[in-house]
């Protein structure tokens, strides 16, 4: 057999092998590139309303807390409290937190819901897994080389990289070094 024979086959198998990552790290490259627009992770909510805080004392009490919870219609199981100022308390709960002005009754919550598939996405993307996941992250960067590589010589003639295709590499390698100048 002839070495394109082989190399079309190589480069044909190892693209079928990383179909399921390319998918993922594009996905995730996309909402990343975004973040200045969005948080590509996680869905965040803003509520604000107005509770009745006359019969609250400041600091609040344990049993104040609770008023506040029920005052503002939330339930759960309430995490820890803080104290930013003397007059505002932060109430942690799980995914959420609520504010309030002890004040003015002023009161905003925020809701943090993980991303379905995003969250993951960006996650082995940005390689929070470690361990095992890096070493997985590694093979397929290679096999993104060896895929490149051995693409060049998957055409033969005026397609191939000997025509059209030398164009194509070239301004492929081009692109990336006009934005290096520009930015670096």
């Amino acid at each position: 057999m002839k070495w394109r024979k082989w190399n079309n086959i190589f480069h044909r198998d190892l693209g079928y092998l990383a179909v399921g990552l390319t998918i993922i790290y594009s996905v995730s490259g996309i909402a990343v590139n975004h973040v200045a627009d969005w948080n590509p992770s996680y869905k965040i909510d803003n509520h604000t309303f107005q509770i009745d805080v006359s019969s609250l004392q400041v600091p609040p009490s344990d049993s104040d807390v609770n008023k506040i919870m029920s005052l503002s219609g939330i339930s759960g199981e309430i995490q820890s409290t803080f104290m930013p100022g003397p007059d505002h308390i932060r109430i942690f709960l799980e995914n959420q937190t609520l504010d309030v002005n002890l004040k003015t009754g002023n009161a905003e919550l925020e809701t943090i819901n993980k991303r379905a598939f995003l969250q993951e996405f960006n996650a082995m993307h940005l390689n929070h897994p470690k361990k095992l996941w890096t070493w997985m992250a590694d093979i397929y960067a290679a096999v993104l080389i060896i895929l490149a590589v051995t693409g060049l010589f998957v055409l033969k003639g005026k397609k191939g990289i000997t025509g059209r295709g030398a164009w194509l590499t070239g301004l492929g390698i081009l692109i990336p070094l006009i934005f290096y100048f520009i930015y670096f």
